[in-house]
C-alpha cells in the first residue's frame, strides 16, 4: 500500500494531467455531435475487432467438435449412398432409411504403410465397436482395403496395396468384371486383370467396385483407366488403373458392414457342398 502511495506522490503531476485530459476529452465528445459520432464509430471498430478475434480463437478450439459432427453427417450420407447403390431398383428415401443393408463406422488411421510389398493400415476401432474381419474399408475417394485382424480397440486393414489383395471391380459403363491387384510398384496405380478382350475399354474409363462379393457394394469408385494391353494369351486385358485415392495420405475412413454377409456366405457354402 505504501508503494502505491509513493508512486502517486512521485507522479502526481502526470496523473493530474491524465485526469484533466480525460475529463476534457469526455466533455468535448459529449458537447459536439461530430466528435461523439466519430468516437462511437472508432469504439465499434475496436470492439468489433476484439470480438472478431475472440470468435476466431473460439472457432479454432472448436474445430475438433465441428469435424466430429461433419464426420457423423458424412457417415449417414455415405450409408444412404451405399444402400442406394446396393438396391438401384428401389431408391426411395423411405426404403433407404428403413432397410439399411450396409452400416458404416467412422475411424481414424493410426498407421499406414504404402512402400512395402504387403502393406497394412491400423485403425482406432475394434471389436468393442462391432468391427470384425472381412469388413470393407473406404473413404470419400474410393476403396482402401479389408479388415484383416481386430483387437478390443484397434484393427488392421489389408491395404489394396498388398500382393494378397484382390478386389472385384468392373468398368463403370459396362458389366465387364475383373480383379483389382497391385503390382508392387507405384502406390497410385493398380492393375485390373481378367477383363474380357471383348470389353470396350478406353483410356479415361472409370473403374468401380463390381458388387460380386459380400464386402463392398457395387459402384464404389476406384480410379481411371490409365493404359491397357492384352495378356500373353490374348484373351483378356491387363488394365492399369490410376487411383482416385492418394494412398500415401489417408486420414479418416469408413468401415463398411454388410448385414447380409453371413446369410449370403451361408447360402453360397451350401451350393458348394
Amino acid at each position: 500500500m505504501q508503494q502505491i502511495i509513493n508512486f502517486v506522490i512521485r507522479n502526481k503531476t502526470f496523473l493530474l494531467f491524465l485526469l484533466l485530459f480525460g475529463v476534457s476529452f469526455a466533455l468535448t465528445i459529449q458537447s459536439h455531435s461530430y466528435h461523439k459520432s466519430q468516437f462511437i464509430n472508432s469504439a465499434n471498430v475496436l470492439t468489433g475487432g476484439i470480438y472478431g478475434t475472440i470468435n476466431s480463437v473460439d472457432q479454432y478450439f472448436s474445430l475438433k467438435t465441428q469435424n466430429e459432427v461433419l464426420a457423423e453427417e458424412n457417415k449417414r450420407l455415405r450409408e444412404q449412398l451405399l444402400n442406394t447403390l446396393a438396391d438401384s431398383s428401389n431408391t426411395s428415401i423411405d426404403s433407404i432409411l428403413g432397410d439399411q443393408r450396409y452400416r458404416i463406422t467412422t475411424a481414424d488411421v493410426y498407421k499406414n504403410s504404402y512402400a512395402l510389398t504387403n502393406n497394412y493400415l491400423t485403425l482406432n476401432k475394434g471389436t468393442k465397436d462391432g468391427i470384425r474381419s472381412d469388413f470393407g474399408v473406404i473413404n470419400s475417394k474410393g476403396i482402401i482395403g479389408i479388415i484383416d485382424n481386430t483387437s478390443n480397440g484397434y484393427s488392421t486393414v489389408l491395404s489394396i496395396l498388398n500382393k494378397k489383395s484382390r478386389i472385384n471391380a468392373k468398368l463403370k459403363s459396362t458389366n465387364h468384371f475383373g480383379s483389382l491387384t497391385w503390382k508392387g510398384i507405384s502406390p497410385n496405380v493398380m492393375e485390373l486383370v481378367d477383363v474380357s478382350k471383348f470389353a470396350p475399354v478406353k483410356v479415361g474409363d472409370t473403374i468401380v467396385s463390381g458388387g460380386q462379393s459380400a464386402i463392398f457394394p457395387k459402384g464404389v469408385e476406384i480410379g481411371l483407366v490409365e493404359s491397357f494391353t492384352t495378356d500373353i494369351g490374348g484373351d483378356t486385358y491387363l488394365i492399369d488403373v490410376k487411383l482416385f485415392n492418394d494412398m500415401t495420405n489417408i486420414g479418416k475412413v469408413y468401415i463398411i458392414e454388410n448385414t447380409d454377409k453371413e446369410e449370403i456366405e451361408s447360402l453360397e457354402s451350401k451350393g458348394n457342398e
